[in-house]
């Protein structure tokens, strides 16, 4: 889970999920998370087959799409606080998939560890347009005391950007995602590469 963890937006991107996905493999993204709320499921289904077939080398997680998971043969799920209930998405993915959960306190922290996630996604680490439903930033502060109690890979997410990209890294964080300032821009790749250059300078994104 170390280094740029990558979440499509169908929204923002400026060449679409396909050229994004294709771009993040070429940049040694290791996990990519597959994110369509607006899509009807048949069409949610057949972009996750072909962004499957992508992702050779890295893990491809859909969220909150248990059973098109399942479908497609993703390694796995990203839930959210008001998605399937961790314990239902365990029971029907089996033990030997991905389950990412976000969270946006610490009893949630704690309880997804408890649960048995694999990793957590804390967000909004900054105020972000991205996902309007995300909530009030939680800040540096949220990230630290949770990497002081849970010892499973932390994603920052929200509002993270190249110049603060390196505070949230030096707070605990094991990967990060700006979704914002990747996919908006005319070289995805490279815009990527510049924040896997950040974990480079912190020790390795390995």
């Amino acid at each position: 889970m170390k280094g740029y963890y990558f979440i499509t937006d169908a929204r923002l991107s400026r060449a679409g999920n396909v050229s994004d996905v294709q771009a993040a493999v070429a940049a040694g993204v290791r996990v990519i998370q597959y994110r369509e709320k607006a899509a009807d499921p048949a069409a949610v289904l057949a972009e996750a087959r072909e962004l499957r077939r992508l992702c050779q080398g890295a893990l491809f997680l859909l969220n909150d799409h248990v059973e098109i998971a399942l479908a497609v043969g993703a390694d796995g799920v990203h839930i959210g606080q008001e998605d399937m209930p961790l314990p239902e998405a365990r029971r029907l993915l089996g033990p030997g998939k991905v389950i990412g959960v976000t969270v946006n306190t610490v009893d949630q922290a704690l309880l997804a560890a408890r649960q048995g996630a694999d990793y957590l996604g804390v967000s909004p680490i900054f105020a972000t347009q991205t996902k309007p439903d995300a909530g009030e930033p939680a800040g540096l502060s949220l990230l630290r005391e949770i990497r002081r109690l849970v010892s499973l890979p932390l994603i920052g997410i929200g509002g993270i950007t190249l110049e603060n990209a390196s505070a949230v890294i030096t707070a605990g964080a094991d990967g990060l995602c700006a979704i914002s300032a990747v996919v908006t821009q005319p070289d995805v790749a490279a815009a990527i590469r510049a924040f896997q250059r950040l974990f480079g300078q912190h020790g390795g994104a390995g």
